[in-house]
């Protein structure tokens, strides 16, 4: 059995990972210019497709059948080759989205929701809010009637979800509007899935607002593609099941902790026991500056470092699926945090003041440790998300943060 992504620039996608983990079939990307698409479509050799931009409109005068869905959303991104060779064409996209609510215990009846972007993703999103019983749905373009210009005629708005690429990778840190103009608002979904924790999803979590992401609707959308290539239901656990393995193998593991913590040598275990790459902060700053951290204090002083050491965070917290070691005063900087958490596991690495070592170490050589601590022991506590005890041995260490992992 055949089956793959169809598009037209696909690039990485996740898409082979999570259908490997939920059937045993083949998954394929399929690269199509618009001048081939119809004909890999009637004659190529697959079983079973998804469709992903810029062709969910366009494969749907292709099909023999729709779904009721696809057709009233007017796009397909799920299709599926039967036995006497017609195509049935479904929009899974809408599955995703309504077990993305589900799962998050999202109140949509009798809401008033705004619905950013006016893509395909829009046209699902409002149609399944419709079928949820929203009380009234509001589309925001950048041109319509409802636009980014007049938001505050939407100050009522309980429900936001975000179905523009904006804060979407490689452009993390981007959101299509400020949260604070909603006071009413009661959750927010972002169908963006990279980074797993958009700049709108960010600011969601700073003002208690209930949020998530898209990954939850990615792989619950790949579900029910997956029960319509094979034919076989899949019980409704495997999507939770799925989206842990994926948000575990996706988030960067961040380690931060006082100099001489052991951030390093536990980062590089860790990459050795997941097979994972590892990037150390310090080193890239260093090898960026062309001269070694006690140097660049000395020429440029701490606010200097501190500058090329959030840069340096910034372009490695846009990444997936790394071990990074950090400087011991990167959570000093509170500008620091987004960018590590938007796709990251904070891990803070506890050691006894006492054994930790100064050698090559500016601040520390010029401090008080448990003064410098008592002073960055609130910071830790903010950034981090997971506490470890590091005064054992490696091996204990890192069986901890695996555990932790799950």
């Amino acid at each position: 059995m055949k089956c793959g992504l169809l598009g037209r620039k696909l690039g990485h996608s996740y898409s082979p990972q999570i259908h490997g983990l939920f059937a045993d079939y083949s998954y394929e990307l399929f690269e199509r210019e618009p001048e081939a698409l119809e004909s890999f479509v009637r004659q190529g050799n697959w079983s079973g497709l998804n469709v992903t931009i810029p062709y969910k409109k366009t494969v749907l005068p292709l099909c023999d059948e729709l779904s009721p869905r696809a057709r009233r959303i007017g796009a397909v991104n799920t299709l599926v080759r039967r036995p006497d060779g017609t195509l049935f064409g479904d929009n899974t996209d809408a599955y995703g989205f309504e077990k993305l609510i589900e799962t998050n215990g999202i109140a949509v009846a009798g809401r008033k929701c705004l619905v950013f972007g006016s893509g395909g993703a829009s046209v699902m999103a409002c149609a399944v809010l419709e079928e949820l019983g929203a009380a009234s749905v509001t589309v925001i373009s950048r041109q319509g009637e409802d636009n980014y210009g007049n938001l505050h005629r939407h100050a009522d708005a309980q429900l936001i979800v975000n179905t523009t690429p904006l804060g979407m990778f490689p452009h993390n840190g981007e959101a299509a509007a400020d949260l604070r103009l909603f006071p009413a608002c009661e959750a927010v979904l972002d169908v963006v899935y990279n980074p797993y924790r958009t700049k709108l999803l960010l600011q969601a979590e700073r003002l208690g607002i209930p949020c998530a992401g898209g990954l939850y609707m990615l792989v619950a959308q790949a579900k029910r593609a997956a029960e319509l290539f094979t034919g076989t239901p899949i019980e409704d656990a495997a999507i939770d099941r799925v989206e842990a393995r994926m948000r575990r193998d996706m988030l960067n593991l961040i380690l931060v902790g006082m100099p001489g913590c052991g951030k390093s040598t536990v980062a590089k275990a860790l990459g050795a026991a997941l097979g994972r790459e590892v990037q150390e902060a310090d080193a890239l700053i260093e090898a960026e500056a062309g001269q070694p951290i006690p140097a660049i204090f000395a020429a440029e002083g701490e606010e200097g470092f501190r500058k090329r050491e959030s840069a340096v965070l910034r372009e490695l917290g846009k990444r997936s699926g790394l071990i990074l070691s950090t400087g011991g005063g990167c959570v000093t900087r509170e500008e620091n945090y987004e960018p590590l958490h938007q796709n990251g596991v904070i891990v803070w690495l506890q050691r006894e003041i006492d054994r930790l070592p100064k050698e090559g170490r500016p601040i520390s050589l010029r401090s008080d440790l448990h003064e410098l601590y008592e002073k960055r022991r609130p910071c830790y506590e903010r950034f981090a998300d997971v506490v470890i005890d590091n005064n054992g041995s490696l091996e204990a260490t890192v069986k901890a943060i695996l555990e932790v992992l799950g």
